[in-house]
């Protein structure tokens, strides 16, 4: 079993800054790829970024490239999002999902592919 907790959404204004934060627990974290989605009222969730289980390939959505940065630190179990240049449609709850498979060569983007999810964080960005 897997537990992902997601910390450091909140309410910012257009073009501010947050940093996302997920700690992991229960498994190898380094030995999986870990992502960012997020889902806005009424809308499907979305794919936001990716990390490979090195971290040295790294995937992003259209809407959020040069603006976000995704990270991860495996000596602390922790995914981080780094967000910029915030924009009022980047309002959602955002969640951090691990790869339901170790050691993946390629970097996946589809909700299937992830097997455990955290709970969400809001981020609200006010224009």
């Amino acid at each position: 079993q897997v537990q992902l907790v997601e910390s450091g959404g909140g309410l910012v204004q257009a073009g501010g800054s947050l940093r996302l934060s997920c700690a992991a627990s229960g498994r190898s974290f380094s030995m999986y790829a870990m992502g960012w989605f997020r889902q806005a009222p009424g809308k499907e969730r979305e794919f936001v970024a990716a990390s490979s289980w090195r971290g040295g390939r790294l995937t992003y959505a259209d809407s959020v490239k040069g603006r976000f940065t995704i990270s991860r630190d495996n000596a602390k179990n922790t995914v981080y999002l780094q967000m910029n240049s915030l924009k009022p449609e980047d309002t959602a709850v955002y969640y951090c999902a691990a790869d339901r498979e170790p050691f993946r060569t390629v970097v996946v983007t589809t909700i299937y592919e992830y097997n455990y999810w955290g709970q969400g964080t809001q981020v609200t960005v006010s224009s």
